[in-house]
């Protein structure tokens, strides 16, 4: 879309198709407040929307220093926004510090809105700049637009006669700069007054503090004319009319538990022990206690799964949540629930690792430990969200899976979709596939003996809910005999029962959608497969490599175990086959297993989710190479 120009009374107003912002500061300045804020309102006008968060995992990391630097990225305009934008347009740099560690990714000539008061001498020997060196004052961003504007003073001055401390009035800050930043993009500040008043309701000074702050931002912009030469910008809203909201990947999560739950008739329960960064989905479910979602915060990650484990055995519909090392810890549980053979939804928000890690960071490296990190021949079936919107329809589709195939299945996220945003388009519960349990139902005297794990045409076995006349039988980990259940070491007993619990999950295959191409013709000479987070990056590289003339597809995989049937056909259509992955190349691994192919992996590994000029970058290399 070309950008167009209209004069209003007093400034210039330029029609942009969409922008990249991104807010960064201190630790302790509020950017992702301010992030998440600017997202609602523009979501609320109707924008697409993308975010990223990026923030340090220490509580506390030095002040001022380029590892206490937090930032809030967001793309949003008027036609579909796939990534936080590879580059981004406007930077607010609250300091010297976040000025720094975020140059390197603003587009030459982009907008930098600098808070000068982080630009002392103290704040630019924190950020490592030599003494004397001042970037705002030697013209080393004389390939930007850059507009210093005071802005711990300007908030002071606003709020000199609201009676709070100087520290209380230096936390509104932020809301200062989102005010300008409101005027600069054209948008309402009244949602955030909103916001300010609900959330402060029992601090009315706070309240009142604050949102005389957004307007003091948002007026600074109009009477000053700081902004004369560039004028303010307007991103036309252009969505479908609906009932629309913001959701982030956790959120999305949780509610899809609750939705499962309510279409199976099932009660939920989730047994959870917080870990970053997926404790929002405890936190969220815990919020529907009102609608009957029952939560648990454990002692720890082992008690969290065990709890579900209990809870399904008695016929919930049962859930855990954690990241990297929590899976870890989960993993003797979840043998327990594969030769139990009970439902139980895993959702695993990936992080960086191993160990500890990288816990606010992200990565898709827990494949492996998805696939194959049980003792014994344990698999399970393993799905994955591509989204923050589709983290809804993936756990839906995980506990439709776990339900009606009376198995554990993992269901991969990681943090940058989990923490992440965009609007979704709420869903209308008639839209959703029905969730059919197989619960057996009581047994009379005459009829012949109950047979716990007698099996469907799937290798399904019942689920036989505790308190039901007819149905006793034994339960526990031990090895069972076919079709009794009762405990038996008979070797052939135990590999019969091997492989038919390999082959139910293999069976699933028969039962799950075939795997589509997202965009790109159906034979060519390169295949981009992608799974996971990876998706938003490698769909609008693919796009610009076709709009260039290659012949480039985009596949991008929700089931990983076991993958959709027609997929060797249609990886077998391409000369070439590209998977970028977050992680030293684990699906390369899977799918050179499986399919006896050779793909080409794209490794990153840094913390940081893909961005669409990289991949570009791999697919041009590629294809001048066939």
């Amino acid at each position: 879309m070309t950008d167009s120009k209209t004069t209003t009374k007093t400034v210039n107003v330029t029609s942009k198709a969409s922008v990249s912002v991104l807010f960064a500061g201190d630790s302790g300045d509020g950017m992702q407040l301010t992030g998440t804020q600017f997202a609602n309102t523009v979501a609320v006008r109707g924008s697409e929307l993308n975010t990223f968060p990026n923030f340090p995992s220490e509580i506390r990391a030095p002040a001022g220093t380029i590892s206490g630097v937090s930032g809030f990225q967001l793309q949003f305009g008027s036609k579909p926004v796939y990534t936080p934008g590879a580059l981004f347009d406007v930077m607010i740099a609250m300091n010297s510090a976040a000025l720094k560690a975020n140059l390197k990714n603003l587009h030459q000539g982009g907008i930098i809105i600098a808070g000068t008061d982080g630009f002392d001498e103290k704040n630019l020997k924190l950020a490592g700049y030599p003494e004397g060196v001042n970037p705002l004052e030697d013209g080393s961003l004389s390939n930007y637009t850059v507009f210093p504007v005071p802005v711990q003073q300007l908030t002071r001055e606003a709020l000199k006669d609201s009676g709070l401390s100087s520290r209380e009035v230096d936390r509104c800050k932020n809301m200062f700069i989102l005010g300008l930043l409101y005027w600069l993009y054209n948008l309402p500040y009244e949602g955030t007054v909103e916001m300010l008043q609900s959330k402060f309701s029992k601090k009315p000074l706070i309240a009142d503090a604050n949102i005389k702050a957004v307007k003091a931002g948002y007026y600074f912009g109009d009477e000053t004319e700081i902004f004369a030469n560039i004028g303010r910008f307007d991103i036309p809203p252009e969505k479908e009319h609906g009932t629309y909201r913001r959701v982030t990947g956790n959120e999305a999560a949780a509610i899809a538990l609750a939705a499962a739950a309510k279409k199976s008739g099932l009660e939920l329960f989730l047994g959870s022990y917080p870990i970053t960064p997926a404790t929002e989905i405890l936190q969220n479910l815990a919020k529907m206690k009102k609608w009957g979602a029952k939560t648990f915060q454990a002692e720890d990650e082992i008690a969290g799964i065990c709890s579900s484990i209990g809870a399904a055995f008695g016929g919930a519909l049962a859930a855990t949540n954690t990241s990297g090392p929590g899976l870890a810890l989960k993993t003797e549980a979840l043998g327990l629930a594969v030769i139990m053979e009970i439902p139980l939804v895993v959702i695993n928000v990936q992080r960086g690792g191993p160990s500890t890690g990288l816990p606010t960071k992200p990565e898709q490296s827990d494949l492996f430990m998805a696939m194959y990190g049980r003792h014994g021949e344990a698999p399970l079936p393993v799905v994955a969200a591509s989204s923050p919107v589709d983290c809804f329809y993936t756990t839906y589709e995980a506990a439709r899976l776990a339900v009606e195939h009376m198995t554990p299945v993992i269901c991969l996220t990681d943090g940058y979709l989990a923490l992440s945003s965009e609007p979704w388009a709420v869903e209308s519960p008639d839209n959703l596939a029905e969730i059919k349990p197989r619960i057996h139902a009581a047994r009379k005297p005459e009829d012949p003996p109950y047979l716990p794990y007698k099996r469907d045409e799937n290798l399904v076995r019942s689920w036989a809910i505790p308190g039901t006349k007819g149905l006793e039988h034994r339960i526990g980990g031990l090895e069972k005999q076919n079709e009794t259940g009762n405990v038996s070491h008979d070797p052939d007993n135990h590999e019969l029962m091997t492989k038919l619990r390999a082959e139910k999950i293999a069976r699933i295959a028969d039962t799950i959608p075939l795997q589509t191409l997202d965009n790109g013709a159906e034979k060519g000479d390169l295949l981009v497969l992608g799974w996971g987070s990876s998706y938003g990056a490698i769909k609008t590289a693919v796009d610009q490599a076709i709009e260039k003339g290659y012949s480039v597809a985009h596949a991008h995989l929700r089931y990983i175990n076991p993958f959709p049937k027609n997929l060797r056909q249609i990886l077998g259509n391409y000369k070439q086959v590209l998977i970028p992955e977050n992680n030293n190349g684990q699906l390369v691994h899977i799918i050179r297993d499986t399919f006896l192919i050779e793909p080409v992996g794209f490794s990153k590994v840094k913390g940081l989710p893909f961005n669409e000029m990289e991949i570009l970058a791999k697919i041009t290399d590629l294809i001048k190479e066939l």
